[in-house]
């Protein structure tokens, strides 16, 4: 057997490089790269070797959670089909990336992370940024990084890293298992030299096979859709990552059957299109929300059905509803007591359209749902100009943004109200121009998402909504942006503070309690005096600039429409900044979100809205009628 002598970082890095995938023929690179902040512990490791390796392009970031948040805006936008890795020192550079790890396990989104860790031989410790542990000497910070991983290995010896390459790298390209996968490397074993298998670093191609669903439960499923008067599809990410949105259009084409799209599954359906009802769930649109009520048989398509999508388990309140789930991961295909149909997305769609020919909805039903997208089509264009004065409405601002962006242009947002309006609002018309982040909903994703999908799609105009809240976590990835000449388009909407979840306090009978940005009233330390005076003198426009932005400013949706057009033709990042009214929100339309008010309170609000919520709660539902 030949064999090549690396260093351990060296070995790793060379593996990466050589790694593809292939689906349907089209093969491409699985790392596109690898984002680095370097510190003592992996400075001489992994820095090096990426020094040395011109195949593996390296990406300096700004901080660790943005970076990985950007890596899994790419693997995103390519629809899990490539990555970027991630490297980090011990200690805080580590820790800092377990909020991006989760965000990327949670979306089923694959990141590859690089923790430096501390010795493996442990003679010099305990080093900086060690954590000691005295019942345990093995665990050190990365193990933070273990419950939101979907794969975990720390290389104490250099004769592990094959199999843990090999593994890692199979989720990743495991399309029901992937998420964050964590390699943590010693610093001194990275550094120590020893004699790989040549074949490790050969070009391996990971083939992302399309499983089809079981014949039997194909024909069960096709029985009770057959038998439906009012079926309704809820098609989620996985419709759009499957790229199945095509095969969608032509079941939906010639059953008639229409649909309601999730967070992740928006653009499943283009805009407009008759079958189309938009969005579903808590931050759904009426005639989605009204077919969801009254279905019989509902097609779940790639979704995980989260609370936002079931409106928490009321959105379903057909006594005989049946549930059709078509998922790669065997998890989501089995929940609801549904017909469990585990394949992929487009493979299974094809078998399910073939299985239903000659099958169409009623005619009447057809008709229902036609006129409910043109509802709605009237609703989101009042919305869209409303004219609110003094400050625009959010909605206002979404409408101006979706009408200068271009059919294959991309949104990227993910915390706050901006979230539930652009599902409601935005007209997605290419199955990749929305990109929101809801399964986590991390406040500060925005910036580095934006610069994640660009690297991924560079020849898209990329529009970035921020809340001034989101914004003022994480805006240090406009300097990587400026540094590697990445153009976004961020729209910041600033509104003094927590906006989303003032309404949410507002709605609980809370009064927007410790969600503005204000003064405290009598300007004491500690005191219980609410934050009640003067708004905060922050000029997050300037801070932008200075970053490297350049900056617009808008008071008007009319002066927002300029400069969004002066932004199109800028060659540099470009923030727009603009007040908006934090009280004139989007409607909610007939659906609901379990959060609990509290039982007892001497706030009468609050007890009225806990009278209100145990009503509510009545709907709630637990989906186990056998299919």
């Amino acid at each position: 057997m030949s064999v090549v002598r690396l260093t351990v970082a060296q070995a790793l890095v060379r593996f990466l490089a050589a790694q593809r995938t292939e689906r349907d023929g089209v093969e491409q690179r699985l790392f596109a790269g690898c984002f680095g902040i370097f510190g003592h512990g992996n400075v001489a490791g992994i820095g090096e070797a990426l020094q040395e390796e011109p195949e593996l392009t390296y990406y300096q970031a700004r901080n660790e959670q943005g970076m990985v948040h950007a890596a899994a805006a790419f693997a995103r936008m390519r629809n899990r089909l490539a990555t970027l890795a991630c490297t980090t020192s011990i200690g805080p550079g580590a820790t800092n990336m377990v909020t991006g790890a989760a965000l990327a396990t949670i979306n089923r989104l694959p990141v590859l992370l690089l923790p430096g860790d501390v010795f493996a031989t442990r003679t010099p410790q305990p080093v900086l940024q060690q954590l000691e542990v005295p019942a345990d000497a093995e665990i050190s910070v990365n193990d933070c990084l273990r419950p939101v991983s979907r794969y975990w290995a720390r290389i104490n010896r250099p004769e592990q890293l094959p199999a843990a390459l090999l593994e890692a790298t199979r989720v990743l390209t495991d399309q029901a298992e992937t998420g964050a996968v964590t390699i943590a490397l010693p610093q001194d074993v990275q550094a120590e030299a020893y004699e790989f298998p040549e074949e490790l670093f050969a070009t391996r191609v990971w083939h992302i096979p399309r499983p089809v669903p079981d014949r039997p439960s194909l024909e069960r499923a096709a029985a009770l859709i057959r038998a439906a008067k009012r079926p309704l599809i809820v098609s989620g990410g996985g419709t759009i990552y499957a790229e199945a949105t095509d095969s969608l259009r032509a079941l939906v084409e010639a059953t008639g059957i229409p649909v309601g799209e999730t967070q992740a599954g928006k653009g499943s359906l283009p805009h407009g299109h008759p079958c189309n009802l938009g969005a579903i769930g808590v931050s759904g649109t009426p005639g989605a929300n009204r077919a969801a009520r009254e279905a019989d048989v509902v097609i779940g398509v790639g979704t995980r059905w989260t609370d936002f999508t079931t409106a928490s388990k009321s959105a379903f309140q057909n006594p005989a509803v049946r549930f059709v789930n078509l998922n790669v991961a065997a998890h989501d295909a089995a929940k609801h007591a549904g017909v469990a149909l585990v394949g992929d997305a487009r493979a299974g769609l094809d078998e399910l359209a073939r299985q239903l020919s000659g099958y169409h909805v009623p005619a009447e039903y057809e008709r229902w749902a036609a006129t409910q997208v043109e509802e709605w089509e009237r609703e989101r264009d009042r919305l869209y100009h409303l004219g609110h004065e003094p400050l625009p409405s959010q909605g206002e601002v979404i409408g101006a943004v979706a009408e200068a962006a271009a059919p294959r242009d991309v949104v990227v947002c993910a915390a706050g109200s901006a979230p539930g309006d652009l599902h409601k609002l935005w007209r997605a018309r290419d199955p990749k121009s929305y990109h929101v982040e809801y399964g986590y909903s991390c406040m500060g994703y925005e910036i580095p998402g934006g610069l994640g999908v660009k690297m991924a799609a560079p020849d898209r105009e990329v529009f970035v909504l921020i809340g001034d809240g989101s914004y003022l976590m994480l805006p240090g990835e406009l300097v990587t942006a400026l540094q590697e000449r990445i153009k976004l388009i961020v729209v910041l909407l600033d509104n003094h503070g927590f906006a989303s979840i003032g309404s949410l306090s507002r709605s609980l009978g809370s009064d927007g309690f410790g969600t503005h940005y204000r003064f405290r009233e009598d300007g004491s330390l500690g005191t219980d005096s609410e934050l009640g005076g003067e708004v905060l003198p922050i000029d997050l426009g300037r801070n932008a600039e200075t970053l490297g932005a350049r900056l617009i400013r808008a008071r008007t949706i009319a002066e927002l429409r300029d400069a969004l057009g002066e932004a199109r033709s800028s060659d540099r990042t470009v923030v727009i900044h603009i007040e908006v009214d934090r009280y004139e929100s989007v409607p909610a339309y007939e659906s609901w979100w379990d959060v609990p008010v509290a039982a007892r309170s001497g706030i009468e609000a609050v007890a009225r809205a806990r009278s209100d919520y145990e009503a509510a709660r009545e709907a709630q539902r637990h989906y186990l009628r056998p299919s």
